[in-house]
């Protein structure tokens, strides 16, 4: 199995003053131009995951696809203890932005990084020309007495299996199976050589430990749907057919009404729409820089 990174992707490592670590990532595309996107993945996931979409858009845009906290080769602290909400996320993104003094860039996400960049936008519109977002988590914030910590999504959490004698032998017992049922090899190789990490016994083990990916999901404090009312640019949702995160409010039915966000739902996906689709994504993305 070739875990390489090909010449035309750079590896990035980015130190956020004030946040306690770096974010790392991959830069697709020509350096003599400014950064047009920044794409921030799912829980669980990492920017390597959507080298294979996103790569290709280096013929002629610059992005950049980051690591969030607690995922692939970020160094950023994940304490669960007493967390409520994805602002953590968010000011990890508004850091970066500063970090690389990043203006008129188009925030792109899938799922919970779908999330952070529109949490993001509504505290730094002067940084951001429009988002693109695939099938974001929208929900109304929950408190903490809310939050169902025996839900489907968190016990899966915490009991997935976090190592494997190798990188190959996860290869070997994802694929076809599970959420990686549509993905392409390119996607779930990208996956797990970041998503794994060596360890010194010569085995490897989750990047995104079982405890953190499941306080992603009880985390819900945040106000997704106050940060779409906020936000000042363009926003284009493409949202899953198939249990879909993005659930229907009549907030953002309003929003949609009066011409503020662009939502389409695209048939026969599910919400790993972006290894499904990923030629939409594409286009939406090369949509929006030349708009």
């Amino acid at each position: 199995m070739d875990l390489t990174v090909s010449e035309a992707t750079r590896a990035r490592l980015i130190d956020l003053a004030g946040r306690g670590g770096a974010m790392a990532g991959y830069e697709f595309g020509p350096l003599d131009r400014p950064i047009d996107i920044v794409f921030i993945h799912a829980n669980g996931f990492n920017a390597r995951a959507y080298a294979p979409i996103l790569a290709p858009l280096g013929d002629s845009l610059r992005v950049l696809a980051v690591d969030q906290r607690g995922h692939g080769g970020s160094t950023l602290p994940t304490e669960t203890e007493g967390r409520t909400s994805w602002y953590d996320l968010r000011d990890d993104l508004l850091a970066l932005l500063s970090a690389l003094d990043l203006r008129q860039v188009i925030l792109a996400g899938h799922s919970m990084g779908g999330a952070a960049s529109v949490l993001a936008q509504a505290q730094a519109p002067e940084r951001v020309r429009s988002l693109v977002l695939a099938d974001p988590v929208v929900i109304p914030p929950t408190s903490e007495a809310e939050v169902v910590s025996n839900s489907p999504l968190v016990q899966g959490a915490l009991r997935r299996r976090a190592v494997f004698p190798s990188r190959e032998a996860v290869i070997a017992a994802y694929s076809g199976r599970g959420a990686f049922a549509s993905w392409s090899l390119a996607m779930l190789e990208g996956y797990v050589a970041d998503g794994f990490r060596d360890r010194p016994d010569g085995q490897v083990e989750l990047s995104c430990a079982p405890a953190w990916e499941a306080s992603n999901f009880t985390s819900h404090g945040h106000d997704t749907l106050g940060a779409f009312e906020a936000a000042q640019v363009p926003i284009r949702i493409l949202r899953a057919e198939e249990g879909s995160t993005c659930r229907d409010h009549p907030r953002l039915a309003a929003l949609q009404a009066a011409g503020r966000i662009r939502m389409e739902t695209v048939p026969g996906t599910t919400h790993f729409l972006p290894m499904e689709r990923p030629d939409l994504v594409q286009a939406a993305l090369r949509e929006a820089v030349e708009a």
